[in-house]
């Protein structure tokens, strides 16, 4: 071991490791590891295709995976490991940028079963937990106690402590509360030979007794971490910067500052280590009052440089965060619906904006902090404290900022940071062979020298002919910049060298950091030398080798030969073949590639269990695995489409079974996903092809038919309801068909909507007095399984003077057959409705469905089917019931009295994932009732999917997160509009809820 600093040059002298597992016994390690631990063993394909990619642009296949489920199990694989001189690699979330949690080693996923908080000292203000807790959960423990874990990286309701720790992480209020390393108290760790130890506190004097650089690998750890306190202390205190955000190479600043004071904590030289000096099993970390309150000041610019030279001032008023949003995120925000009002209130011509955030004590105290910033940054100290009345438009001189807003409600204060974080899913969505790749997006850079910084790199860009957005987190300096890319060819992968290497002696110019956020991983790396120099270089490496000595803690990375060009997941030799012609529109850059290729492994899809909110991914939340995940299936979907693994690997059987079979096709994807990938549309694609090759069950034909079998069953009613009642029936049925005999099935009504409708007359209200046309469609569950509802929304339609007819010369809406993959028998019944509808809706007519999903596919999964003006006239003008009311304000024209009652409202998922689920709440208020919307996924039900014999454990596992938070609501009666929703929590409370239509109905004078 070299004990100078001044190891050779070559890394094979050094300790670095070159691995190749071409030669791995996976079956024997499989059976000798299934020996050694109680945790899961998994070496198949499909596991290690899961864990070759996390969040960054890189990937490498592992040897296997193990989800070890005590300290014990991660002890006996690091030993095992350690003797035949295998790598290793401690994973959490997988939602790391920089490309370190992928390797060619054995994989230690720790978020599945060692994720529990082991204790809480509220008046110590500690906790101790597993490395596989989510940060998120970690905080919603801590919350009874009015404590949290202080760092706050962006991801934290999905990355881990582990991973925090492992990446020194911090977030947008590191001006108040640094990174994880000031709140690491004490580690429990397994050393690179399978010893497990305690890394904490100790003297200098305790540190010196403890170290022997020819001892057990503790002893090494003492003793090289003593050499570089007695020896290294002006050489890092020269070369290290002087910034809150550097977490580039080792954390030897920190060991150093600690020693002045007679004491260093060797667990805080772990944070950053990114799992290659120890892998930890436990952590006690100290914890940070919640503030109680907080409140923001939005400043303006007509230039990104002009917000740059105002970072350091407004730092003198002491906020907890100052966040930028330049040009190109904003024209992104001011794309979208969702924030289109917010960025329109900003003055014209605002080129830039920082959001500045103050923590206070009250909301007196928090005014005052932004009343003080105001009147010192923006000339007269002039503002709008009510964003809805627009920014005053000031004068930028004498300072540079030119107008303020005000947010001290939480409501807009939330709109605030989500405008700014509003544009990078869009940034992200790019399905071109170009992308926004993390590589050089988190330099940190002192806030003094962020303008010149900021015109030096944008001269970079023009001399790459690309460009880049500027956003995050200026107040530490650290901005989020991802220039665009194309890898897949030799030029892109050298131009993406080139900018980092001139981006590293901006850095270095600049008293910088290569990383001030995300680490070093497969992109950095290799820039540490550059950015330390090659004595400071060899001192990492000399830590490494002391305590990993043959270098099988996650090798290559911090201080190893990782090389930012290799290993990336769209190389110049990655070639993608589909093997079919996609029978769906692809309305984006490279069509069906694109969407296949989008996913770029955030984890936003990887919700934990516990957690509530958005749509996705509701298979993960229920089994948190994840190959249930979104990005779990759509890394395979291309990785089987890209050659990683057999030829035509997507159609087999197995695959489907594997991979897409537990995709419920909610659609929630298409919308929490920040890239949008829709997995649900993938799904329907490769099944349509995956029954051209195979074939098809007679269960997915009978429920791709479904709208026949209804129509029959009406017709043989009420027998058809006693013939599901016979004893063993529903037994046959589940042995044959594979209908589970413990869900219960549709009731069919012998009067179906259709002739309710035509019995009574046909329409009540005469076209020429009525003040809209309605053409209700008479979608196959509302027809012949629940015409209560379709009963109802004539009734409210006709009470707000709507002339309503149901037409007669339509079919089924297509949704069954597109769910199950059908796609030609979809786009046909499709067809048939646009021909029929299409020329009564350019009369003046609209399209009003009741069951949403079919109004959803009437709206958005037409225009896949379908091209061309028709199509999109209908879609233009179809509405769900509870939306047409609303959006035309008819509620407003109606005598209702609505019952003095409470309703929790469980929207439907497609409404949701086109964010249509919102109209029933605001039309149920004003009818007079109280609603209580559930922030809730999917039930699980999803059409057939809780029919299914194999999927019933798995819809009742989703619908239990459900059935927790309608147990939790203070509402008196549960509504939901959909008819696999009501079947759900029908199962459940034994008493299926109404639709939001009947309720209206029924608050009807």
């Amino acid at each position: 071991m070299a004990t100078t600093g001044d190891a050779a040059d070559d890394p094979a002298s050094a300790g670095d490791y070159d691995y190749r597992s071409d030669d791995v016994d996976r079956p024997g390690m499989v059976d000798d590891l299934d020996d050694l631990i109680a945790g899961d063993v998994r070496f198949d394909d499909y596991s290690r295709q899961l864990y070759a990619t996390d969040a960054s642009a890189y990937e490498m296949t592992p040897i296997g995976v193990v989800f070890p489920t005590s300290t014990a199990d991660v002890a006996a694989v690091v030993d095992y490991c350690a003797e035949r001189e295998i790598p290793v690699l401690p994973r959490g979330g997988g939602t790391s940028l920089a490309g370190q949690t992928v390797n060619e080693a054995v994989v230690l996923d720790f978020s599945k079963e060692m994720d529990d908080v082991l204790e809480m000292e509220p008046e110590n203000r500690r906790a101790r937990a597993q490395p596989g807790v989510k940060l998120g959960d970690l905080n919603a423990e801590l919350a009874p106690h009015g404590l949290k874990f202080a760092p706050d990286p962006a991801w934290g309701d999905k990355s881990v402590l582990g991973g925090a720790i492992g990446n020194n992480s911090t977030g947008s209020h590191s001006l108040k509360y640094g990174k994880t390393d000031a709140y690491v108290e004490e580690v429990e760790v397994v050393l690179a030979d399978g010893t497990v130890t305690t890394l904490g506190e100790v003297t200098m004097d305790e540190l010196r007794a403890g170290a022997d650089p020819d001892g057990s690998l503790e002893e090494r750890f003492y003793a090289e971490a003593l050499r570089i306190v007695d020896e290294e202390a002006d050489e890092v205190r020269e070369k290290y910067p002087n910034l809150k955000r550097n977490v580039s190479g080792y954390n030897l600043d920190v060991l150093i500052d600690e020693a002045e004071s007679d004491s260093v904590n060797l667990a805080r030289l772990l944070a950053g280590s990114e799992g290659t000096l120890a892998i930890i099993t436990e952590a006690t970390v100290s914890l940070e009052p919640v503030p109680e309150t907080k409140a923001i000041g939005l400043l303006t610019y007509d230039d990104l440089l002009d917000a740059m030279e105002d970072v350091a001032p407004i730092l003198e008023h002491d906020p907890a965060a100052v966040e930028v949003m330049d040009d190109v995120l904003l024209d992104l925000a001011r794309e979208t619906a969702e924030f289109r009002d917010v960025v329109g209130m900003l003055p014209e011509g605002t080129d830039s904006v920082l959001l500045v955030e103050f923590y206070a004590e009250s909301d007196a105290d928090g005014r005052e902090k932004v009343a003080d910033l105001i009147a010192d940054r923006v000339p007269d100290g002039e503002s709008d404290a009510d964003p809805s009345d627009g920014a005053a438009d000031l004068t930028p001189e004498p300072r540079r900022a030119r107008a303020a807003m005000e947010a001290h409600d939480p409501e807009t204060r939330e709109k605030f940071w989500k405008m700014r974080k509003s544009g990078l899913p869009i940034l992200l969505g790019r399905t071109s062979d170009a992308k926004h790749i993390a590589f050089i997006e988190d330099t940190a850079i002192p806030a003094e020298n962020l303008p010149a910084y900021v015109a030096d790199f944008q001269d970079i860009l023009d001399d790459h002919d690309t460009f880049a957005s500027y956003y995050a987190h200026a107040g530490p300096g650290v901005l989020h910049i991802r220039p665009l890319v194309n890898t897949k060819t030799v030029e892109g992968v050298a131009e993406m060298e080139s900018i980092a290497d001139a981006a590293t002696d901006l850095v270095v110019k600049y008293d910088g950091s290569v990383s001030g956020e995300h680490g070093d991983g497969r992109a950095r790396t290799q820039w540490n030398r550059k950015l330390y120099g090659d004595h400071l270089w060899n001192v990492f490496r000399d830590l490494k080798t002391a305590v990993d000595p043959d270098w099988l803690l996650n090798p290559g990375n911090v201080c190893g030969g990782a090389d930012m060009t290799e290993h990336l997941r769209f190389g110049p030799d990655y070639d993608f073949d589909a093997g079919f012609d996609s029978a769906l529109n692809w309305d984006n850059e490279n069509g069906f590639q694109g969407m296949v290729e989008l996913c770029h492994g955030c984890g936003g899809c990887r919700g934990p269990q516990e957690t509530t909110g958005g749509v996705m991914c509701p298979t993960y939340r229920a089994s948190q695995e994840e190959i249930t995940a979104t990005r779990g299936r759509a890394n395979l979907l291309r990785q089987a489409m890209s050659g990683d693994l057999d030829d035509e690997e997507q159609f087999d059987v197995e695959f489907m079974h594997e991979v897409l079979d537990l995709c419920i096709g909610c659609k929630g994807c298409s919308k929490d996903c920040p890239s949008e990938v829709d997995l649900a549309k993938l799904k329907a694609e490769v099944t349509h092809e995956h029954h051209q090759r195979h074939g098809s069950t007679l269960r997915d034909r009978l429920f791709a038919n479904i709208d026949a079998l209804n129509a029959l069953g009406s017709t043989l009613a009420p027998l058809s309801n006693w013939a599901a009642k016979v004893p063993g029936a529903r037994t046959v049925m589940e042995k044959t068909v594979g209908i589970a005999k413990d869900r219960s099935l549709p009731t069919f009504h012998r009067e179906s909507l259709v002739d309710w409708f035509e019995a009574r007359g046909g329409a009540q209200v005469d076209a020429s007095e009525a003040d809209r046309r309605v053409l209700l469609f008479p979608d196959s569950y509302t027809t012949y399984n629940a015409p209560e509802a379709g009963k109802a929304a004539v009734r409210v339609l006709e009470a707000a003077n709507v002339h309503v007819e149901i037409p007669d010369d339509v079919t089924g809406s297509g949704r069954p057959p597109f769910s199950k993959g059908f796609l030609d028998l979809a786009r046909e019944q499709a067809a048939t409705n646009v021909d029929a509808l299409a020329p009564r809706v350019r009369e003046g007519w609209d399209v009003v469905v009741v069951e949403p999903s079919d109004a959803v596919m009437f709206q958005s999964d037409y225009l896949d089917l379908l091209s061309g003006e028709d199509a999109e006239t209908v879609a233009a003008n179809s509405y769900g019931i509870m939306e047409y009311v609303d959006a035309f304000r008819l509620d407003e024209s109606l005598d209702v009295d609505a019952p003095a009652e409470t309703l929790t409202y469980h929207g439907h998922c497609h409404q949701k994932s086109t964010r249509k689920d919102h109209h029933a709440v605001g039309v149920l208020r004003r009818a007079g009732y109280a609603v209580d919307p559930l922030d809730s996924g999917c039930c699980g039900m999803a059409g057939s999917f809780g029919y299914e014999a194999e999927h019933l454990s798995m819809s009742k596992a989703i619908g239990s997160i459900l059935f927790d938070q309608v147990d939790d609501s203070p509402g008196d009666r549960v509504v939901a509009p959909g008819a696999s929703c009501r079947t759900q929590l029908g199962d459940h409370y034994d008493e299926k809820p109404p639709t939001p239509v009947e309720a209206l109905a029924e608050a009807l004078n």
